[in-house]
């Protein structure tokens, strides 16, 4: 709700003569609490209600984390703008402890993501990883009840609710690597409406757009979903595009990491090119164990 309240504040400056109303909408996503994501279906379940009300005129446009948009769109629907970009990292919430190199063996920390899940795994053995599930407040409730000894949550979530002092040390890169598109927000319109594609495209940061895309045709190329351990983050360096990225088993064990360098106008191609590295040193052989699991 705070990323529908931000856009409509946002198309509001643009457009001031217009009105733009909020169509509050629940998701299977927000229903399905006591189960994992990858086990009920994926990210996908957080927007098939959304493309049905613009699909039916309900509703025009919807606003996503784009870390949450599934690789591929539905036929009719496009990405109309990606936003400018909040701190990207992961958020090391606890109580008790400043840092997570400060747990001490046996701890329990909380996540929803298989990629946290992976990197936690491989990088703090000794660490226990359990499921964590619900919006912020809930999450932030368990920790406090003494539930998870830490939590790990997207930074970029609480520093737009306001809750960005709950955070004892921001994850590096090379501690969890950030999952493609997170901190950003896109904008999904119907494919033809192209007088919504023109209203929201003041919205678009071309920079931030350039990295989102190389993220995304990574994971893409790797069949990237929910049941896949997945990390890209891409930056703008030194006038090239630079990305990095992972493919992992959920237990850690096997993690296959690369980089790659490149025009930022050939975004997808960076994308498409670090995929087929990680291929080369083997991460089909993971994606073919994920997919007999599933």
């Amino acid at each position: 709700m705070w990323q529908a309240e931000h856009v409509r504040g946002r198309l509001a400056e643009l457009y001031p003569q217009r009105k733009v109303e909020i169509l509050g909408m629940t998701t299977r996503g927000d229903q399905i609490l006591d189960r994992p994501l990858s086990a009920i279906g994926g990210k996908g379940l957080f927007i098939k209600e959304l493309e049905v009300a613009m699909h039916n005129g309900q509703a025009d446009l919807a606003v996503h984390s784009m870390k949450d948009l599934p690789m591929d769109l539905p036929d009719g629907f496009v990405l109309g703008a990606i936003s400018s970009r909040e701190n990207p990292c992961d958020a090391f919430v606890c109580n008790r402890f400043a840092d997570l190199d400060d747990l001490p063996a046996k701890a329990v920390i909380g996540t929803s993501s298989l990629r946290r899940e992976a990197s936690l795994r491989a990088r703090y053995p000794e660490l226990v990883i359990r499921s964590l599930r619900g919006n912020l407040d809930t999450r932030l409730r368990k920790l406090d009840a003494g539930e998870y000894d830490a939590i790990i949550l997207a930074a970029a979530g609480l520093i737009r609710l306001g809750l960005a002092g709950r955070i004892a040390s921001l994850l590096t890169p090379e501690q969890s690597l950030p999952a493609p598109g997170q901190g950003v927000l896109g904008i999904e319109v119907p494919a033809q409406r192209a007088d919504l594609i023109a209203l929201v495209a003041p919205l678009n940061d071309p920079a931030v757009a350039r990295c989102v895309l190389a993220e995304r045709a990574f994971s893409r190329a790797l069949g990237g979903s929910c049941q896949i351990p997945l990390a890209a983050h891409a930056m703008l360096e030194n006038g090239q595009l630079w990305l990095r990225g992972f493919v992992a088993t959920p237990d850690g064990r096997q993690l296959l990491a690369g980089e790659l360098r490149g025009a930022p106008e050939d975004s997808e191609s960076v994308g498409r090119g670090l995929a087929q590295s990680l291929r080369d040193q083997g991460a089909g052989a993971i994606l073919d164990q994920l997919s007999a699991g599933q």
